[in-house]
């Protein structure tokens, strides 16, 4: 999971978008990811997950409302499935003992650490 939070992180900090065939790709390694290894991750893989998880599910749901025909159809299927993760970590965080807040305000962090330094 490491090398996809390390990933999205990149492309969070992009300026372009990237292909479907890409976006799709990526997806699909976070999905067969999650369904090896979810039910062995330590909180801090947790937290990365959900991460990883909810900017797909956001960006895959922008996309949906961008595009039209297919590719906006297999966006809605990307943000459709990935929603059930989202709930699965989500309630795992809750479990711990973090609420929403809690959650919000991680992000916010993991945002950060992905933002390159302006070089002084």
């Amino acid at each position: 999971m490491q090398a996809l939070y390390d990933q999205i992180q990149v492309y969070l900090n992009m300026d372009e978008e990237i292909s479907f065939k890409e976006f799709s790709g990526f997806y699909r390694k976070v999905l067969a990811e999650l369904g090896e290894v979810h039910e062995t991750l330590d909180e801090e893989m947790v937290w990365k997950s959900l991460f990883i998880v909810e900017n797909v599910m956001s960006n895959a749901e922008g996309r949906a409302k961008q595009g039209k025909g297919s590719e906006s159809k297999k966006y809605a299927k990307m943000a459709q499935r990935l929603e059930l993760w989202a709930k699965n970590l989500a309630a795992r965080l809750g479990e711990a003992g973090y609420t929403e807040e809690d959650i919000s305000e991680r992000f916010n962090k993991m945002l950060e650490e992905g933002t390159p330094t302006e070089a002084k």
